[in-house]
């Protein structure tokens, strides 16, 4: 039998309602008291029902993240940084990963919310969200963090300057002579992806060419067949701009050592340290994280004015491959 509050009380002399002020951090217990209860806590391996504090609060102390894949260096930035702030507050972080799949992206705010978490922060896959709406009438609230929600849903959304970041890369390459400019991206449903074609196009203006676009998910295969495809034009292209951190590392590999200037959205470990060093357009998963975690806590706390859309700035890395002349 696992003990309870009574054979604490029991073990340490004292009633039952001054153990529950020492579990409960409460005042009023006297300093020599407080840790003989605490000793008595030690001694028999007392933990504290959560379940039924829950029934009693109101709350369970957990909020859900469901971000693309845990794996992605990306969205591990993002999770810890919600995570230290959800630890600030006294609450377990709950995360799971949608893949990019709409389906399970439902399923794992289903599940957390019949968990009963106190908020939600998602990352979302797909672009309906109707099946959202009875919870947040409900009272749960949820940020979206990344991209935004689908239409008819109004809530706080933290993102990055998708297309700001691409027109300021293709610039870069611009400026060091470049005129064909190819871009790798990810495929054109996905918000950020299609952000970043719209500003990688505005910033090329007359000189885009179609034939130098490819919209669809890594892989070293695709990767290697659009660079050959386009590599094989009568105007090749002297640049490369690629969508993504994984698109950049796919391109890396397919490339070969070709001597193409890239620029990669998304920094990644150890672009500083190849030859020459890749130059990125640096996002800041942390600042996202921490801005959409602080948001919903505001929200848990009783603020409930209109919902905040955060634009969060990046910024342009030279470490040499963007730097390369045609």
């Amino acid at each position: 039998m696992r003990p309870t509050m009574k054979d604490v009380a029991s073990a340490a002399g004292v009633a039952l309602k001054t153990v529950s002020r020492v579990v409960n951090g409460e005042p009023g217990v006297n300093p020599a008291t407080a840790e003989r209860v605490r000793d008595a806590i030690d001694r028999l391996g007392y933990s504290r029902n959560e379940s039924a504090r829950v029934l009693r609060r109101g709350r369970t102390s957990t909020v859900g993240l469901v971000i693309e894949d845990v794996a992605d260096p990306f969205y591990s930035a993002l999770s810890r940084a919600v995570e230290d702030v959800a630890i600030r507050h006294g609450c377990l972080l709950l995360t799971g990963s949608s893949g990019e799949e709409p389906a399970r992206e439902r399923e794992l705010v289903r599940t957390f919310c019949a968990r009963r978490v106190d908020g939600l922060i998602v990352v979302p896959a797909g672009g309906d969200h109707s099946y959202l709406r009875p919870e947040l009438d409900a009272g749960t609230p949820a940020v979206f963090v990344d991209r935004p929600p689908g239409p008819g849903l109004d809530v706080d959304t933290v993102l990055s300057d998708n297309a700001g970041g691409a027109r300021l890369a293709t610039r870069h390459l611009i400026a060091h002579g470049h005129r064909r400019i190819a871009f790798l991206g990810d495929h054109p449903s996905i918000f950020t992806a299609a952000r970043r074609l719209h500003g990688y196009r505005a910033a090329l203006g007359l000189l885009f060419d179609e034939r130098l676009v490819s919209m669809r998910p890594p892989s070293p295969d695709t990767a290697r067949a659009d660079l050959d495809r386009m590599l094989a034009l009568d105007r090749p292209p002297t640049a490369l701009f690629t969508g993504n951190g994984r698109l950049t590392v796919t391109a890396l590999r397919a490339l070969g050592g070709r001597p193409l200037a890239l620029v990669g959205f998304d920094d990644f470990e150890l672009a500083d340290l190849l030859s020459p060093g890749v130059t990125v357009v640096a996002q800041d998963p942390g600042g996202m994280g921490r801005r959409a975690a602080e948001l919903l806590f505001r929200r848990l706390s009783g603020d409930d004015g209109p919902s905040e859309h955060h634009e969060l700035p990046v910024r342009l890395v030279p470490r040499g491959s963007g730097e390369r002349p045609p």
